[in-house]
């Protein structure tokens, strides 16, 4: 494997990436692993971790600073309510806080073109937020469906992934094909609002989506491409295009030239 450091586009000023937190119901704390914000760094940008405070003007002021948004993976599940249906039985525990400042931000960076990146629970949200549903659990609604969770160690490439020919993420990949770590019990089901589907694995469920219009970036994935990140080249190549596209220039990057 190639382990040469891939850097982005040169920048004056690192791109101001948000990335968002989860929330501890116990503990009433708000946190996330260390390997987003070591990810998004060595790609060249400066990672904030955005708090799930209910104040919708303080995280829109917060957005409006941000170059880019990186959508983390959660713990939690989305409210199924939020599309449509009633919670099944293995759906897990439910963070309000958490699909509300997904929603409110994913509004915001569908408003101003932000470059925007989605991991397992952040593709989830986006879906979600373009009209889509979710699979509430794979092992009780897809019979025969591949192991997703894989458990420790999470880093490990665990299936195979199919990818799309003329994507961003082939182009990423160099090729159709990769393999990834796996740590969701849930997937998209009905595909939101344009968004197409880029990667599935053998089982069928859907690894990755990206955006239709070729204005904007967005790719999100349902792997943890920040686990492992310093030896994988396709997690590496992810994070460095994500933070190239947020170092365009704001106005240029928003659409407003």
């Amino acid at each position: 494997m190639n382990e040469e450091k891939v850097t982005p586009t040169p920048s004056s000023r690192r791109p101001l990436i948000g990335i968002t937190t989860r929330l501890d119901l116990d503990d009433n704390t708000f946190y996330l692993r260390r390997y987003y914000a070591e990810a998004v760094a060595a790609a060249g940008g400066t990672p904030v971790y955005v708090p799930l405070v209910k104040d919708t003007d303080a995280l829109r002021s917060l957005a409006e600073r941000l170059d880019g948004l990186l959508l983390s993976g959660s713990n939690s599940d989305l409210d199924p309510a939020l599309y449509g249906e009633e919670p099944h039985r293995k759906l897990g525990h439910v963070v309000p806080e958490r699909d509300a400042a997904d929603l409110l931000l994913l509004e915001y960076s569908e408003e101003h073109r932000l470059p925007l990146l989605g991991i397992c629970f952040g593709m989830q949200s986006l879906n979600v937020s373009r009209g889509g549903s979710l699979i509430q659990d794979l092992p009780a609604q897809l019979p025969g469906a591949l192991k997703h969770e894989q458990g420790a160690p999470y880093d490990r490439a665990s299936h195979t992934i199919r990818i799309e020919p003329e994507s961003l993420l082939a182009r990423l990949a160099g090729g159709s094909e990769a393999r990834v770590n796996s740590t969701h019990h849930q997937a998209v089901q009905k595909v939101g609002d344009n968004l197409r589907v880029v990667a599935s694995a053998r089982d069928g469920v859907i690894e990755a989506v990206e955006d239709t219009r070729s204005d904007r970036f967005v790719l999100a994935v349902q792997w943890h491409p920040e686990v492992g990140w310093e030896q994988n080249d396709l997690s590496r190549a992810i994070f460095v295009a994500f933070v190239t596209a947020a170092t365009v220039p704001r106005a240029v990057a928003r659409g407003s030239e």
